[in-house]
């Protein structure tokens, strides 16, 4: 016997408020950016559209003590990734997933600090610095990120790791570790939420809604990458200075080196357009079908993030049906292994060193 009407009606009534909601807000966003944009062509318009020339990359990219830089490609994508790897061949596979807007720079710190006991891999994601970028926004869909770093394991000749993300790259991390728990020896995200906890948790809470107005800005062509352009690239500049979301309000400041790094790569032709495409898929593929993490997991969180609301942290432990630890940096940002490079890789070393049959205490919140 078929279901009444008005059971059936109710699934498409929610996928209609759904996408009235991802739609109206995609268009108020647009709206605000380009009232923005109008205002900075009447205050500056020559200001607006200048763009310093950046021929050579800054020294601090070929620093040879973060690693090696190395590429791979994927037989069944054909796509050829950018990486830096440093410690041993042989040694545990330690594999670092940056977020956005990042590269494999992101993780310096890392990489110089775990070099001693495994080798150590920080990843350009597809899309991103001098991985290839396929054109079509189809190309940049979470399963295609999901199989891009299954295939990359196997092609440097490991069956597990340990997988660290951040931000988006901790999106993928979870769902690495819910598509193929077998690859994880143990599971570390810094700054996102079990994804299923972030598509809940940004309906409900009109805040967190604020918060994320990129992710759906970010729906729109062209205007997010020119947006991020104009004036030389300003917006880029001020994710990672400004009092309210840069790096080191109260930990380490990046340098002028370090801030340079992510112009000159985020100003090459067309490289903005990748990054921006991994979030053009996202209201297509959420919610998931499958939810539950059987890895070890430690959640790292800046209490001070300016994109992420601390409370959905705590919400995660639902869907970690192993091992759980949340710790909670109450002076730490967004970008928090770069803010508190020492206290993140202490915390990841004694995540590491945890004797897996012990029974793990509640998630904690400290420092």
């Amino acid at each position: 016997m078929a279901p009444p009407r008005p059971a059936r009606l109710v699934p498409a009534l929610r996928a209609l408020l759904y996408w009235s909601l991802v739609y109206g807000y995609c268009g108020l966003c647009a709206s605000v950016h380009l009232l923005k944009l109008l205002w900075s062509i009447g205050k500056a318009p020559a200001q607006t559209f200048r763009r310093a020339a950046r021929a050579h990359p800054p020294a601090c990219l070929s620093d040879p003590s973060l690693g090696t830089h190395c590429y791979v490609r994927i037989k069944d994508s054909g796509l050829r990734f950018h990486y830096v790897a440093a410690g041993e061949r042989g040694r545990p596979l330690m594999l670092l997933l940056h977020g956005f807007p990042e590269f494999w720079y992101s993780w310096r710190h890392q990489l110089r600090e775990f070099k001693s006991e495994y080798r150590v891999v920080a990843l350009d994601l597809r899309g991103y610095g001098e991985s290839d970028a396929p054109t079509h926004q189809e190309s940049y869909k979470l399963d295609c990120l999901i199989a891009d770093i299954k295939d990359i394991l196997d092609s440097l000749g490991y069956s597990k790791c340990v997988l660290i993300g951040h931000d988006w790259g901790g999106m993928i991390a979870w769902l690495i570790a819910i598509c193929y728990p077998e690859m994880i020896m143990k599971l570390i995200v810094i700054n996102f939420p079990h994804p299923s906890v972030f598509t809940d948790y940004i309906l409900r809470h009109p805040a967190q809604l604020l918060r994320s107005s990129f992710y759906y800005f970010f729906q729109i062509p062209w205007l997010p990458e020119f947006m991020f352009s104009i004036n030389d690239f300003k917006a880029l500049k001020h994710l990672f200075t400004s009092r309210s979301t840069g790096i080191g309000r109260r930990g380490r400041r990046l340098t002028a080196d370090d801030l340079e790094a992510y112009v000159y790569v985020f100003s090459q032709p067309g490289a903005l357009s990748g990054p921006i495409n991994h979030y053009r898929n996202i209201f297509n593929c959420l919610p998931l079908k499958h939810h539950m993490v059987t890895t070890p997991t430690l959640l790292l969180w800046g209490e001070e993030d300016a994109f992420m609301e601390a409370e959905m942290a705590e919400v995660t432990k639902v869907y970690v049906k192993n091992y759980f630890r949340l710790t909670v940096l109450s002076e730490g940002s967004h970008w928090l292994q770069q803010d508190q490079p020492d206290i993140v890789n202490r915390l990841i070393w004694a995540f590491l060193g945890e004797d897996r049959r012990r029974e793990w205490p509640s998630p904690v919140k400290s420092l």
